[in-house]
């Protein structure tokens, strides 16, 4: 097990700096800027867009340059695979095109890509919400966004986006398995029934099985957010056993929150609903052995918006805890 540093889109020489600094492996990149690839330049009509080869292999030789390695890359931009997502004209073309991607990744040897499967995202509904001494965390109250517009038009069911989610998946698995290519599948966020008219499939651990039973192989994995699962509510760790001991588990996102839905708040680690001490032994004893990120932060005093002080407590925390468990029994 080892500790890396994510979320943001750009590989700055401040945020590479920081990472090495931290003494983290490497980096995952967020829905990355490349070249001529930002969601304003979707052009829907040629066929859905992708990433290319050498932009690609920059990103993982910049990193290289500071002694760390990219680790993966989590999300395209939406609009590289909405209408697949929903099943709109232009889906065969946004699924040949992330195919395409795919195929660039494993060629620049860029080892994981992570996804969703949420077309209107991630919602919150407070960032400002109050933690502790006075911290500044994100929080979701399902009784605020009940009665929220259709974000896609029209109210979809289920069995519409699990129909989706089969014809990509099995499209595009056998093109990860050739480019040596893990998929990395994320929960819901937050893990309810439907938002704004569309359904969540990966809400509960039941969403995640039938996923996974699509693909039986080594390039179909998780994004285990350890937060979306604590949101959820109780069964984390037997979660953490079912899907470790398959080797599933393709990285970590080692968070937590105060509370489950339909209403939870994000929290410092050691404070929310999870044990973390539990929760690495779990890892480890299933024989994970990928990286985790902090993934969000509360937001601490005086800190940037990307928060560099929140990520430094967090990241030594995880750098801390994976030592101590790993080190258990050793001597």
């Amino acid at each position: 097990m080892r500790v890396a540093i994510g979320q943001f889109s750009q590989l700055t020489h401040e945020r590479l700096a920081f990472a090495a600094q931290l003494g983290v492996s490497g980096v995952v990149l967020n829905t990355p800027v490349l070249p001529g690839k930002r969601w304003e330049h979707v052009d829907v009509h040629r066929g859905g867009e992708s990433w290319q080869f050498l932009d690609l292999l920059e990103l993982r030789t910049t990193c290289e340059n500071y002694g760390l390695r990219l680790e993966a890359i989590e999300n395209v931009p939406i609009g590289f695979y909405d209408r697949a997502m929903l099943g709109l004209p232009g889906a065969d073309g946004q699924i040949a095109a992330y195919a395409e991607t795919i195929r660039h990744l494993g060629a620049a040897g860029i080892p994981i890509l992570g996804y969703h499967w949420m077309p209107n995202q991630v919602w919150r509904t407070s960032f400002t919400t109050p933690g502790r001494g006075g911290s500044r965390v994100s929080s979701f109250d399902l009784a605020l966004v009940e009665n929220a517009p259709l974000t896609h038009g029209r109210v979809y069911a289920e069995e519409e986006l699990w129909a989706t989610y089969e014809r990509f998946i099995t499209s595009v698995l056998p093109v990860a398995e050739a480019a040596g290519v893990v998929l990395a599948l994320h929960p819901d966020d937050p893990p309810v029934t439907s938002l704004g008219g569309v359904p969540r499939l990966f809400k509960d651990r039941a969403g995640f099985e039938r996923a996974m039973a699509l693909g039986d192989s080594p390039h179909h994995g998780l994004d285990f957010c350890l937060g979306c699962w604590s949101e959820m509510g109780p069964g984390v760790l037997d979660a953490i056993a079912h899907f470790g001991e398959r080797r599933q588990i393709a990285y970590v996102h080692f968070r937590d929150v105060q509370g489950t839905v339909p209403r939870f708040q994000e929290c410092f680690l050691g404070e929310g609903n999870l044990d973390p001490v539990a929760t690495m032994r779990a890892l480890h004893r299933v024989g994970f052995d990928g990286f985790m990120i902090d993934d969000h932060v509360p937001q601490v005093v005086d800190d940037t918006d990307w928060g560099h002080r929140g990520r430094a407590h967090a990241t030594g925390y995880l750098q801390a805890l994976v030592a101590a468990v790993t080190s258990e029994g050793a001597a």
